[in-house]
């Protein structure tokens, strides 16, 4: 049974958007899968095992928002490896990417109306 009396912790992320600052695709179509591919390895102690290798980090994961590719990147990966941090936010800020914070709702278990 879970311990409702501790807080959760909230997992800060930020999305890479694969669009320019002035609003253009950013090119390969796949720099999403790439850059997660080369962030791999880094994933949370004990989590490795066989096959690690061929999943993705839970700390830099690719996704699609608004039907733009995207990269979502948990701030976590600062404390485990920040050059590895600091290596993708530089790949977005190298390539004009647009950087936006996530904005996470509250869960809820009422149904909409």
């Amino acid at each position: 049974m879970a311990d409702s009396t501790k807080p959760k912790i909230v997992a800060r992320e930020f999305f890479i958007q694969g669009v320019t600052s002035d609003g253009r695709q950013f090119r390969p179509s796949d720099w999403a899968e790439r850059l997660c591919g080369v962030m791999s390895c880094f994933r949370p102690e004990g989590t490795g095992g066989p096959g690690a290798h061929l999943r993705y980090s839970p700390y830099v994961r690719p996704t699609v928002l608004g039907g733009v590719k995207s990269v979502v990147v948990n701030e976590a990966l600062r404390e485990i490896e920040p050059l590895a941090f600091h290596f993708v936010v530089d790949f977005a800020k190298d390539n004009d990417l647009q950087i936006v914070d996530a904005c996470l709702l509250p869960e809820t278990n009422e149904k909409l109306a």
